[in-house]
């Protein structure tokens, strides 16, 4: 098995085992990784590249979009957020603006830390409670 073959087996198998938690995590950083290589794009002047990735980061800002659940009261908080961080990737993506990027990266980066923090509170209280049994 070449290197490539091992990284791709792992990766789809952090996927298929990851909790949903950490699968949004994995989300938000995968949106965080295509911000960076879109601004690297721009930077470079390669349009195709700066297009492609910018259009990742707002499919996986959609697709929160998408899966909020409208009974929670977070949601009613959190689509406007997702609804603004896309017009940011969308404007920066048309303009190459770099400030409507560091926007977008900004409110994902913070929303990505927020969601860190819900998991290591989940953890400890899981583990906290395991300890008693």
């Amino acid at each position: 098995m070449s290197y490539g073959q091992a990284f791709q087996a792992y990766q789809q198998n952090s996927v298929s085992t990851a909790s949903p938690g950490e699968l949004t995590l994995q989300l938000y950083n995968g949106c965080l990784k295509f911000i960076k290589l879109g601004r690297e794009a721009m930077e470079n002047k390669d349009v195709k590249a700066k297009n492609e990735n910018l259009q990742k980061a707002q499919n996986i800002i959609t697709e929160f979009m998408v899966t909020l659940k409208p009974d929670y009261e977070v949601s009613g908080q959190l689509m406007p957020l997702y609804d603004y961080i896309n017009y940011c990737l969308r404007q920066a993506n048309i303009q190459n603006d770099v400030s409507q990027l560091d926007e977008a990266e900004k409110m994902v980066r913070e929303l990505r830390d927020t969601w860190k923090e819900v998991i290591k509170i989940d953890r400890q209280n899981k583990y906290a409670s395991g300890a008693q049994a």
